[in-house]
């Protein structure tokens, strides 16, 4: 192991390892410290992402949705199956196949670049210095002309419901339970609360959500946030709103829950509970008194629109950060870093950053939606159409949900894209992509979309903006 690099990278989920990658490939003598350990007890890239978080969730995800599909909706097609069964087992162990070959993959691509992976902890110091923490053996002081911070984040724990991985468990621990609970708690109705519910209700849990704002997705498109709720709801989630969680008691192999809501004290007894009320930038041990870096209130890693530190030749990205803690945007975060460091032009369309909520429907948006535009005073027009009108996800059985445009009045321009609905993650892109490259409405309008698509319903919403839909019947607002 050397003691001076050109780039030195904290951190190997998915921001740090793209960014550690891109600077080999510029040309850098780079290294990446993670100090990750995985359930095999084997050092292991890829962060909270691959090895806790979007993966597994994923295969959870996709699993469980199978498992409902056969148990409810493939004798509609015409597929008789008889009795289905669950193998939870095997779901778990295919889930930690998928996370074992992506982790090992990371390790081939920094072995490919001539990246160093440097097993064990990190601690920026003054003077652009890190001590390096090996897992084993003594700490090693490192220099490197530049160093990307990534160390990523934590999920929040709250007083009232303490954890223990047994019975109240975070987005980690929810995603190992050993069966399938019979009455399940979830404490958040965010992305994680949402998704990690829906997993445990498709297997069999009745899942009761308790979320403290009185807002379904406060941060969502609001047509849009109204309808997934309601297709939720319909799939057998209790959501309640404003319900603030005051309390928890263990009783016997069950933890019994008290919350506020607008009816007053209430209580209810769950199997396993699962808290995921948001995550918190991991910056413990990270950074030395004299490091010289800022923190805000909430301690983010303070940095410009291109992921500057306070201190030159520093950088931060991420979940450290500020902005939603998405991997994706981690990513082009690493990315701009290390082209910034290699002297290119280079930005991040902070403003073109999607979001997705992998539940079935899947909900998905860019940009602004109609409340923010609504608020700044702007004038803007809007244009929505449901699945329902389509004919592929008619002969799919995937009809609920919509496509939704938020445009401005007077220059066109797309402000804004929200779906519900089937594929929402991938149809998505077609609002980054037109955002991307400033495309208007009338862009969108002109263009020929595959027949039968799924993507026609992206047209068709165009076409809804200026009341020029097809397939459905508009009636003219009145100015």
């Amino acid at each position: 192991m050397a003691d001076k690099y050109d780039v030195i990278v904290i951190g190997g989920g998915p921001g740090g390892y793209v960014a550690a990658i891109r600077c080999a490939q510029l040309g850098f003598n780079t290294a990446c410290i993670e100090k990750r350990i995985n359930k095999q007890d084997e050092p292991a890239l890829g962060g909270t992402c691959l090895n806790v978080g979007c993966i597994p969730s994923k295969a959870l995800l996709d699993s469980s949705w199978k498992y409902h599909e056969a148990q409810s909706s493939l004798a509609d097609h015409g597929i008789k199956l008889g009795d289905v069964s669950l193998d939870l087992d095997t779901m778990h162990k295919r889930k930690d196949t998928i996370v074992r070959n992506l982790t090992g993959g990371i390790a081939q691509l920094f072995k490919a670049n001539k990246v160093t992976w440097l097993q064990g902890s990190g601690q920026l110091k003054s003077g652009k210095q890190v001590e390096f923490s090996p897992l084993d053996g003594d700490a090693q002081t490192l220099q490197a002309e530049h160093i990307i911070l990534a160390a990523g984040s934590v999920p929040v724990e709250i007083p009232p419901t303490p954890v223990d991985q047994k019975i109240i468990v975070d987005s980690t621990g929810a995603l190992d339970l050993p069966e399938v609970p019979k009455r399940l708690g979830v404490i958040g109705a965010g992305v994680i609360g949402l998704e990690l519910g829906s997993v445990w209700a498709r297997l069999g849990s009745e899942v009761v959500v308790l979320e403290a704002v009185d807002t379904f997705l406060p941060t969502v498109d609001q047509q849009i946030a109204k309808d997934a709720k309601k297709q939720f709801s319909k799939q057998g989630m209790d959501i309640r709103l404003g319900a603030r969680v005051t309390g928890s008691e263990m009783k016997k192999n069950q933890v019994v829950v008290s919350f506020t809501d607008k009816d007053g004290d209430q209580q209810e007894t769950f199997d396993r509970l699962i808290v995921a009320v948001g995550r918190r930038p991991y910056t413990e041990g990270l950074l030395s008194q004299d490091a010289g870096v800022s923190l805000d209130e909430r301690n983010f890693v303070y940095v410009d629109n291109q992921c500057r530190t306070d201190v030159p030749g520093v950088y931060a990205i991420g979940d450290l950060v500020r902005g939603p803690a998405l991997a994706h945007k981690a990513i082009e975060e690493g990315v701009m870093v290390a082209e910034v460091i290699a002297g290119e032009h280079t930005q991040v369309n902070y403003d073109a950053v999607p979001g997705v909520i992998y539940t079935h429907p899947e909900v998905a948006w860019v940009g602004k939606t109609e409340e923010e535009v609504k608020e700044s005073g702007e004038a803007y027009k809007t244009g929505a159409v449901p699945f329902a009108a389509n004919g592929r996800a008619m002969a799919a059985g995937e009809t609920g949900g919509m496509v939704k445009f938020v445009a401005d009045e007077k220059t066109d321009r797309i402000l804004g894209m929200h779906v519900v609905g089937p594929q929402a993650s991938e149809l998505i892109q077609q609002g980054v992509v037109a955002m991307e490259f400033g495309a208007t409405i009338e862009d969108l309008q002109l263009m020929v979309f595959g027949h039968p698509s799924l993507s026609e319903t992206v047209h068709e919403a165009a076409l809804a903006v200026d009341y020029k839909a097809i397939h459905v019947a508009q009636r003219r607002r009145k100015k």
